[in-house]
């Protein structure tokens, strides 16, 4: 089988899988969701899998921005990984999958997260368990208590402020130290925020998206920086109150307006898992943000079968970190035995999402020296998250 770019050409034949793999689209949703793989394909995104000139598998690689401690920096967003009924089975999923890593570490993405719809062939290829979209139901007389200060000036947002958005996104995200958040390219917000079934509402320090779902309420997103601008833009979704009888909402685990409810008891709460993995080990350390008291120097050695593994030096102190490979430029050595931790690419990754030492240990995911492990936890803590699907 031949692994090449999907060109424009090849878009009704990946509709026709995607059908096979996730059910019928409707015509609005088909246009849709030409407009933004459109952008995909120009930048070497979306990769197919020919069988002859027949398509056999795609994935896409969406082009995000995912903040860690903080910081923002480019992640390669793996979706709409879709194999042909009659080839299942065969090892095409890998294949595209292999193929779909190498092309993002050549796009020069460090890191790389997916929502998966199982987890063998993803934990095969190195991703690991990492955060989830935490969805809560409330009722939405629940917000009728958070009384907006009215100082708050909210104006509706439509196509072309998307940058004025992503402003408030890297301001807001860097200022709470968030870990996990996403937030699409500029060309992908100006095609939603042209939705006409979305309420959508910009302040100079957040931003809300909801919609009606049935009788309920449905909030995408609701970001802010103040507790005045958190309490407009809660207060504005609460405002249908009267009519809505429940409202669902994607909200971070320690969201601050579920301390804003005046009750809570009982909540549902649902969340979807997602996956994580780095791809290059020194890139996505010097990326991430780090507590700025945390301090580490440690040893580690990689196990990565799929992109090839190594020895680094990791070095974290006043909320910046490097890693440098311990031979002196490969990255190949292997330290001796007692002097460093071994990981799995697996455990590699679920450790720079926050995912403690004690629990990688137990796992089977972490050995060696556990004398780095009190460090490791405190300059990787984190409880990631994100409050949108893809």
């Amino acid at each position: 089988m031949e692994i090449r770019d999907i060109t424009p050409d090849d878009l009704d034949d990946v509709l026709d899988l995607r059908r096979r793999a996730f059910g019928p689209m409707s015509p609005g949703s088909k246009e849709k969701w030409r407009k933004s793989v459109l952008p995909a394909l120009a930048e070497g995104r979306y990769l197919g899998m020919f069988d002859g000139g027949r398509i056999a598998a795609a994935a896409r690689l969406r082009r995000f921005t995912q903040w860690w401690h903080g910081r923002p920096q480019p992640m390669a967003a793996i979706a709409g990984v879709t194999v042909s009924p009659e080839d299942r089975g065969r090892g095409v999923g890998t294949g595209i999958m292999r193929a779909v890593l190498d092309r993002a570490t050549e796009l020069g993405d460090a890191i790389s997260a997916l929502y998966p719809a199982t987890t063998a062939i993803y934990r095969n290829l190195g991703y690991e368990h990492a955060g989830a979209q935490h969805i809560i139901r409330l009722p939405a007389e629940s917000l009728r208590g958070i009384r907006p200060s009215g100082q708050v000036k909210l104006r509706r947002m439509g196509p072309g402020d998307a940058a004025e958005l992503i402003s408030v996104l890297h301001r807001v995200h860097g200022a709470a130290r968030a870990s996990g958040p996403i937030s699409y390219d500029e060309d992908t917000w100006n095609l939603w925020l042209a939705s006409e079934d979305d309420f959508l509402y910009l302040a100079d320090d957040g931003y809300a998206v909801y919609r009606w779902r049935g009788d309920d309420m449905e909030v995408e997103n609701v970001v802010a920086a103040s507790s005045d601008t958190l309490r407009a833009l809660w207060g504005l979704v609460g405002s249908a109150s009267s009519v809505a009888r429940e409202v669902v909402a994607a909200v971070a685990p320690d969201d601050p307006v579920l301390w804003m409810l005046r009750e809570r008891t009982k909540e549902q709460l649902t969340r979807v898992r997602w996956m994580f993995r780095v791809l290059d080990v020194a890139a996505a350390v010097e990326r991430r943000g780090y507590p700025a008291h945390a301090s580490c120097q440690a040893v580690v050695t990689v196990d990565d079968p799929v992109r090839g593994g190594g020895t680094w030096r990791l070095d974290i102190s006043g909320g910046t970190g490097t890693a440098t490979p311990a031979s002196g430029g490969t990255g190949t050595a292997t330290p001796a035995s007692g002097t460093g931790v071994t990981l799995s690419v697996n455990g590699l990754s679920a450790l720079y999402a926050g995912i403690p030492t004690s629990t990688l240990r137990l796992s089977g995911l972490m050995s060696g020296d556990d004398r780095y492990d009190a460090a490791l936890d405190a300059a990787f803590a984190a409880k990631p998250y994100m409050l949108d699907y893809f």
